[in-house]
């Protein structure tokens, strides 16, 4: 009853209504276009040749994260991981170039050119991707493309290009106009669009049992519970706020509101699974390319299963979690917030101290948050290797990349529509006069 009482909450919210609509909107048309087969390309040809191949490799993930358009030679078969490779490199360079550093702390015109700048290298290595994705897996299969010309060549590029450039324009409206983070809407749902495929193939395998599967599901279960706990675990600094007036007077002395800080454990979400996932594509895309092919060290990191790539897989994970909370949580502002509101941490002084103690809090909470994201990430190749899934296909869903972007990306949207409704709920109060709600923290944009 809950649920639809929800449900019915989120209609009468006209404006949550229309963003949804929005969403969901923009959402078809990517799914649509996911189906449309690149001009001169037999997709029928090249899926039978994929389930040839069978499944293994990067290749897998590739198709995952853009929801089987990968595999069927589609005009959004590249997905957004252009964009995202472009982000990795402008978020790098504004740690090393001091002319990026500047444009960040000039507000939104700042933002504005590094975002365009964004645009621009997206499509300097969709240039470079998108003739390698048709060499190495379509191109080089014969009888999918009948006839190769330069013009088809090029036509492929442009169309190639143009599509990863729509994606990219579909992502930032959902953001802007939307529900969630556009981006990492897009990843979750080409992934949750082969997870009714790989459950089938895994039930279906002929060494699964109806008893093993069960018990598959109800690990499964456990890993998202884990996945969940992960997202939303917080460790809550204290805090003393200063004291508050009231109708009769001042509070008295010592009774200044209570409240903390959250700090949660995985401050950066599903960012460094996705930055470190992108980089591992590297080694499949140099693999592709008749001048690697020889190499032993690209095709052990192009294994999805192999112990270095798992291991280097890992140690990005880490990596990258830490560098993510470095440029989205800042403790300097934290503490400058708190002594603008005459509020302190119990025991540490005001200012420079705050922002030490604040500091230090995170990263003792990060580490294990890290190592934890980590293992969840290279769960599924423990899994498979161990026997305990029969499909690699559903072995990707165990943990790993998708598991930790659906969790992620859904908890976040389910938190940007509860905000929502409280707030509806709390103007409804508050023209009542009566005001009831969560005590907030005394630090504006940390609330967990």
């Amino acid at each position: 009853m809950r649920f639809f009482q929800k449900l019915g909450d989120i209609w009468r919210h006209e404006e949550l209504r229309q963003k949804l609509g929005v969403t969901l909107g923009l959402i078809l048309v990517y799914r649509l276009g996911s189906f449309i087969v690149l001009p001169g390309v037999n997709s029928d040809v090249l899926a039978d040749q994929m389930s040839q191949l069978g499944s293994g490799g990067l290749g897998d993930i590739l198709s995952l994260f853009t929801g089987g358009a990968f595999t069927r030679a589609s005009i959004f078969a590249l997905g957004i991981m252009p964009y995202i490779s472009a982000s990795i490199i402008i978020q790098l360079l504004s740690i090393a170039v001091p002319a990026v550093q500047k444009l960040q702390k000039e507000g939104e015109s700042g933002r504005n050119k590094i975002n365009q700048w964004t645009r621009f290298l997206t499509i300097a290595i969709t240039l470079v991707q998108a003739p390698g994705y048709l060499a190495s897996t379509v191109v080089s299969v014969p009888g999918v493309v009948q006839n190769p010309n330069a013009f088809w060549w090029f036509s492929a590029v442009t169309i190639l290009t143009c599509s990863t450039l729509l994606i990219m324009w579909l992502g930032e409206r959902i953001t802007d106009k939307g529900v969630g983070n556009g981006i990492s809407l897009l990843i979750m749902i080409g992934i949750i669009a082969t997870f009714p495929q790989a459950l089938v193939q895994e039930f279906v395998h002929p060494d699964t049992t109806l008893f093993f599967f069960l018990v598959e599901l109800a690990f499964l279960l456990i890993v998202i519970g884990a996945s969940v706990a992960l997202v939303q675990a917080l460790r809550k600094v204290p805090v003393q706020m200063a004291k508050m007036q009231q109708a009769g007077g001042m509070l008295p002395a010592g009774e200044g509101a209570r409240s903390f800080i959250p700090l949660k454990v995985n401050s950066s979400g599903v960012m460094p699974i996705i930055f470190a996932q992108a980089i591992m594509f590297v080694p499949l895309y140099l693999t592709q390319s008749e001048a690697f092919q020889g190499s032993e060290v690209l095709q052990s990191l192009s294994d999805f299963n192999g112990l270095w790539y798992n291991v280097l897989f890992f140690a990005m994970i880490v990596v990258f979690t830490y560098f993510y909370t470095a440029i989205t949580v800042n403790p300097n502002q934290m503490a400058d917030d708190l002594k603008r509101q005459n509020s302190f941490v119990p025991g540490v002084k005001p200012g420079r101290p705050t922002a030490e103690f604040l500091d230090e809090v995170l990263s003792r909470i990060t580490l294990p948050g890290a190592v934890f994201l980590g293992l969840i990430a290279v769960l599924p190749a423990i899994v498979f290797q161990l026997g305990l899934t029969k499909a690699q296909t559903f072995a990707i869903f165990f943990g790993g990349t998708s598991l930790l972007i659906m969790v992620g990306v859904i908890l976040d949207t389910l938190q940007q529509i509860e905000s929502y409704l409280l707030s509806r709920r709390y103007d409804g109060l508050m023209k009542s006069g009566k005001l009831r709600g969560r005590p907030q923290s005394p630090v504006g944009g940390i609330a967990g």
